[in-house]
């Protein structure tokens, strides 16, 4: 069987053909010419391995349009070998993809940018009265920045970078594959097209040099831990004049004494004592913003009991109002009493009758209920 038999006759397709219709005749054709089903028959064999090689063309796009362009010669010698072919002159295949498609598939079309510096973070740790009020740090950090001797270009002042020569200026470099051509960034100047042949003593031909650098950091109301604020072009300085990278900065909140934040909520625990929860009374608490807040104690109130004060928490980051100060009531019992308070309550205790405590009397009742005694 001819090697230059028509690859859609092979499969017997029409030229035009999709995929699926494409893949269904390879595999009705697969089937029946396999060598397993066809033990010993060599026309079989290589009518399969034909069938095979037609498939494997016709199911790529690439070289579906390249076969159907240029027909067998788009795949001999790797390519069209001196140029040749059907009167092109097309170096390799990777000319062909170009020429059809565009520089996608062929050159690459000019040189590699530099690539832009790294990205940066630093872990800023502030109190809550910080992120409370918002506030303005300065931070210090170790980071490469754009040489002061060459400017940036990594060469010696007064020289200049030359055409590299391995690529001829390009950035890329070509190998072949099989069928295929593929680029790759020159090895020589790593994709930029040229090299320097007196790097700057300073950076040593890199453009820049690590330095510590001072930035002031505008911390807003409201913030919280977690909350990333960036910096653009405040990272590494990219090399040889290519962009910055950016500066992350994430905020961490101390603990504090009082409060605990949940959101822009103020959340505290505010231990009143056992005459204040029976007569009623009230508590005043710091604020943050440098004034209190004063909790009303209502007479009876129970343990774990909380009392809102709205608009006396956190900022509301980006927004306008603040949260909620939410205290929880801890009763406190006495454990040092003087004789004359015993005394009093002594008195009171003899006074009892049980309907001054509703949840204890409850509780016994459902005692006598459930025990009979």
């Amino acid at each position: 069987m001819s090697s230059e038999s028509d690859f859609y006759e092979l499969l017997e397709v029409s030229r035009d053909a999709d995929d699926g219709a494409i893949k269904a005749a390879y595999r009705k054709l697969a089937m029946k010419y396999h060598p397993d089903r066809n033990q010993g028959c060599k026309d079989n064999e290589a009518k399969f391995k034909a069938i095979s090689q037609a498939y494997d063309c016709l199911k790529d796009p690439q070289k579906r349009a390249a076969y159907d362009r240029f027909g067998h010669a788009a795949f001999q010698n790797g390519g069209f070998g001196n140029g040749h072919a059907r009167g092109s002159d097309f170096g390799d295949i990777g000319d062909i993809f170009e020429t059809i498609f565009g520089s996608a598939f062929g050159a690459a079309g000019g040189r590699r940018q530099p690539r832009r510096g790294a990205d940066l973070r630093y872990d800023l740790e502030i109190t809550l009265e910080q992120a409370f009020h918002g506030h303005k740090v300065e931070i210090e950090i170790e980071v490469s920045q754009v040489c002061d001797s060459c400017d940036g270009s990594g060469a010696t002042p007064g020289t200049q970078e030359r055409e590299c020569q391995l690529c001829k200026g390009h950035g890329q470099v070509r190998a072949k594959q099989g069928f295929f051509v593929v680029e790759r960034p020159c090895p020589t100047c790593h994709g930029r097209g040229a090299v320097i042949e007196n790097p700057c003593k300073e950076c040593r031909g890199e453009g820049v040099v690590d330095r510590p650098r001072k930035l002031e950091v505008e911390i807003p109301q409201g913030v919280d831990s977690g909350t990333r604020i960036r910096l653009a072009g405040k990272g590494e300085a990219g090399p040889r004049g290519a962009p910055a990278g950016d500066l992350y900065i994430f905020v961490h909140v101390r603990p504090h004494a009082l409060y605990q934040r949940e959101g822009t909520s103020l959340a505290m625990r505010v231990p009143v004592s056992f005459t204040t929860a029976a007569l009623g009374g009230f508590v005043e608490v710091p604020d943050l913003d440098g004034g209190v807040n004063r909790l009303d104690i209502p007479a009876g109130i129970q343990s774990g009991s909380q009392l809102r004060v709205r608009g006396a928490g956190m900022p509301v980051l980006q927004g306008r109002g603040r949260g909620d100060l939410v205290a929880e009531v801890l009763v406190e019992t006495p454990t040092r009493l003087s004789r004359k308070q015993r005394e009093i309550l002594e008195s009171f205790r003899e006074t009892e009758t049980g309907d001054e405590c509703p949840q204890s009397k409850g509780f016994f009742d459902k005692l006598k209920d459930a025990f009979g005694t």
